[in-house]
């Protein structure tokens, strides 16, 4: 078994995830796919008609984002090569998956990979990010963006095209192939977090033994819902893991950042 993936859902509907279910299945390199459901009743434990390469975890304790996906990590540490991590709002056309596995057997190097990610009308999502300080998150979230354009400028790596192979030290937990080889070295999840840094901290971690990489040959659609933004309780569990985030890794100290940063801006710059 080459491939395991895993979607963590949440009070999600049958109709809402069976789409991104059935396009995971048909890809025959998939040999199970995890559906961890965080929910507080098990309403979706039929919803892949009991395949034999599907397996529904209910899981109403509900600990997480990382600690969820960490459940089916787990199970598929001792049979797969590769994982992916999906949030239930992404779609991929056929072939996609193919693309990614044939580049990661090519360049043993790579720990981690992320597609192009783009907006469901069609628009470039800005998902590569260089690690960031603290400003980066706070000044985003609160300013206007007048004020924040050529900070974000900068962050977000816009000066890069994304039209390049490149190396990226935060790439989005919304599409995550990782090599399980790197998980092994780098660790799991890390189940402080209970949603939103947890991608940040692992791409991190697994930035320091493997390369972790954008790969624009590959697209998907993710509709991108930016929950805390709508919702206050959502807010404040945002607000509360960035706080951890850099209890962990430094608020302004934080030597390894700046080195990290530097370099992989040097790559697109040059």
């Amino acid at each position: 078994m080459f491939i395991t993936c895993s979607i963590v859902l949440y009070r999600h509907t049958a109709a809402f995830i069976q789409p991104l279910i059935l396009k995971v299945l048909a890809c025959p390199l998939v040999g199970k796919l995890y559906l961890v459901d965080n929910s507080p009743t098990d309403a979706l434990k039929n919803v892949a008609d009991n395949n034999e390469r599907f397996e529904y975890i209910f899981n109403n304790a509900n600990p997480g984002y990382g600690a969820a996906h960490n459940i089916a990590i787990r199970k598929a540490l001792p049979v797969a090569s590769y994982h992916i991590v999906l949030n239930p709002d992404i779609t991929f056309e056929s072939g996609t998956i193919e693309n990614i596995f044939n580049y990661m057997e090519q360049h043993a190097d790579v720990g981690h990979i992320m597609p192009k990610l783009i907006y469901p009308n069609g628009s470039l999502q800005y998902t590569c990010k260089l690690l960031p300080a603290p400003a980066d998150l706070v000044f985003r979230r609160f300013l206007p963006a007048a004020l924040t354009k050529k900070r974000m400028y900068r962050f977000e790596m816009r000066a890069s095209g994304y039209n390049t192979i490149m190396q990226v030290p935060y790439l989005s937990g919304s599409f995550m192939f990782l090599r399980l080889e790197a998980i092994k070295k780098a660790g799991l999840f890390d189940e402080h977090f209970f949603m939103y840094p947890e991608d940040i901290d692992l791409t991190r971690r697994i930035h320091a033994f493997y390369k972790t990489i954008f790969y624009p040959a590959a697209v998907a659609v993710h509709g991108h819902e930016r929950g805390s933004y709508k919702n206050t309780r959502l807010f404040l569990i945002h607000i509360t893991n960035i706080i951890k985030y850099f209890n962990k890794w430094g608020w302004i100290f934080d030597k390894e950042r700046k080195l990290i940063n530097k370099r992989i801006e040097a790559q697109y710059k040059a």
